[in-house]
């Protein structure tokens, strides 16, 4: 099949499975949700605003009767709220077939959580590190489940400044973003090395949408909010387009552990889901051993497959 082939119509019924997707009631999470669900997955979609899921879960419902949804409570970025929900989940579970890593915030005003964590790097990684753990015993009882985990085109700008992880000494917030979209891509390719090592038939890819209008623009600056209608049909495609290197990631049959999903178009901007290439850096052994055991250490979690 050539890779710009590939379209969700085309896709395997997932009746039977099980499918967590955080940050599910809007943008990306929203229509990976529907999409999952217009395949007959059910779908455990886990947000922080309990009023929009419910409200995105019955419109969802209005498009497919049947689907069956569930809506859970989950801030990802407050560690006890993401054991909390693992504590249910798997006390409510007997396996999880796919887990989409998807919520996050983009280049808000400085902040760090009840945990010490920047406010970004709380919520796109240390979160959802912590979720994976705390399901993964989970998922490797499911026969070829998967761990999908967002990324960015702004990972290739990203550097993960161990000596500023909080962003205390100096905040930049776009680089303080690229930095938890590189952590990200960097933890998808560490866990499928780690999978490959303990023979697991669990494979951990990664997914970035390209440039969609989604809740993420909310921090833009007003100037740029002005000018996104006349240049956004130019560079950026609607959040049902941006969702499928998600979808991809989580359905293509023909998917393997470490693919990493973005559009085909120019910069991968937008266009259809392929295979991409991340850049170097999320490649780096060195760099994920690192990364992987100040996560540990920061968020008292000890991940070993």
């Amino acid at each position: 099949m050539n890779q710009s082939e590939w379209n969700l119509a085309k896709a395997a019924a997932q009746q039977g499975k099980v499918a967590i997707v955080t940050g599910a009631n809007t943008g990306l999470g929203y229509e990976t949700s529907l999409g999952l669900a217009e395949k007959g997955m059910k779908v455990v979609m886990a947000c922080r605003n309990m009023q929009k899921a419910n409200r995105a879960k019955e419109k969802i419902k209005d498009k497919y009767p049947f689907s069956d949804l569930e809506c859970r409570q989950l801030d990802l970025s407050k560690l006890k709220s993401v054991r909390s929900f693992v504590k249910d989940f798997v006390k409510d579970y007997q396996s999880l077939d796919v887990l989409i890593n998807n919520a996050g915030i983009m280049i808000p005003p400085f902040s760090l959580t009840e945990d010490g964590f920047e406010s970004q790097m709380a919520a796109n990684y240390f979160g959802h590190f912590v979720l994976t753990q705390g399901l993964s015993k989970l998922l490797l009882k499911s026969d070829k489940s998967r761990i999908i985990s967002l990324s960015s085109i702004a990972h290739k700008q990203g550097k993960i400044r161990f000596d500023n992880l909080h962003s205390e000494k100096k905040y930049d917030a776009m680089a303080a973003y690229s930095q938890s979209k590189l952590a990200c891509l960097i933890f998808a390719i560490e866990l499928q090395r780690k999978l490959e090592q303990a023979d697991s038939k669990t494979i951990s890819l990664a997914a970035h949408p390209g440039v969609s209008n989604t809740e993420l623009m909310r921090y833009l600056p007003r100037w740029s909010k002005l000018i996104a209608p006349i240049l956004s049909p130019f560079i950026s495609h609607n959040p049902k387009k941006g969702a499928l290197p998600t979808l991809r990631a989580a359905l293509d049959d023909s998917a393997n552990g470490g693919d990493y999903y973005g559009p085909n178009g120019r910069r991968e901007l937008k266009g259809k889901p392929i295979k991409i290439k991340p850049r170097r850096k999320a490649l780096d052994v060195e760099l994920a051993n690192e990364l992987w055991k100040k996560t540990e250490e920061l968020t008292d979690c000890t991940f070993s497959i």
